[in-house]
Formats: structure tokens, C-alpha cells, sequence
């Protein structure tokens, strides 16, 4: 960054500048507020919902991979939200959080 270049602002210009950042901001807020309450109402139509539904499956029907994530998880399918635990893990999952904290501290002691 070339110094030469930079001149520090007034107090002044920096309050007018902030100013002027403020007010775009609650501008960009209002729009995307507004945005939001346009697509809300527009999904509660059932026939809206319908047909981003049958347009997200036939994304993911053509290979697109984003769209199958997308309905894999909306149906309670992601491989990392569904644990299951049977037969000797179930039991060893059990042993494990039964045992209170100072047994182990102590057959870490009798180790040593």
C-alpha cells in the first residue's frame, strides 16, 4: 500500500461518511426483510411447495448433488445426525458413560 496515497480524514468527513454507511446499510436491511416476507408468503401457497419440490428433485435426478443433499437431509437422512447403536457397541457405549470419573482416576493411579 503506497502511504504517499492516504490522507487522513477530518472529523467531519468521517461523520458524514458514516453517515452515508448507516443509511445503506438499513437500506440493504429493509430489502432483504422485505425479500424474505415475499418468499415466506410465497411458500405457504401449497402449489409453490409443490413445485420447488419437483424442482429439486429433478435437479438431483439430473446429478446434481447439491439438490440430493438438500433432500437427503430435509428427510432426516444425514449421515452424521443418525447414530444407531446395537448388540456389543451399545454395550460398550453403556459401560462408558455409567462409570463415574473416579474410577477411572483410580486405575489410572493402581497403572503407574
Amino acid at each position: 500500500m503506497n502511504n504517499d496515497n492516504l490522507r487522513a480524514l477530518s472529523r467531519d468527513e468521517a461523520v458524514k461518511n458514516g453517515r452515508k454507511g448507516g443509511i445503506a446499510s438499513g437500506k440493504a436491511r429493509r430489502e432483504r426483510k422485505a425479500l424474505k416476507e415475499q418468499l415466506l408468503l410465497l411458500l405457504d401457497d401449497e402449489d409453490t411447495q409443490k413445485e420447488l419440490c419437483t424442482a429439486l428433485l429433478n435437479q438431483a435426478i439430473g446429478g446434481n448433488t447439491k439438490a440430493f443433499e438438500i433432500i437427503r437431509d430435509t428427510i432426516g437422512e444425514k449421515p452424521i445426525d443418525k447414530h444407531e447403536l446395537t448388540g456389543e457397541t451399545l454395550k460398550q457405549a453403556l459401560v462408558v458413560f455409567d462409570e463415574p470419573e473416579s474410577k477411572d482416576n483410580d486405575k489410572q493411579a493402581d497403572d503407574v
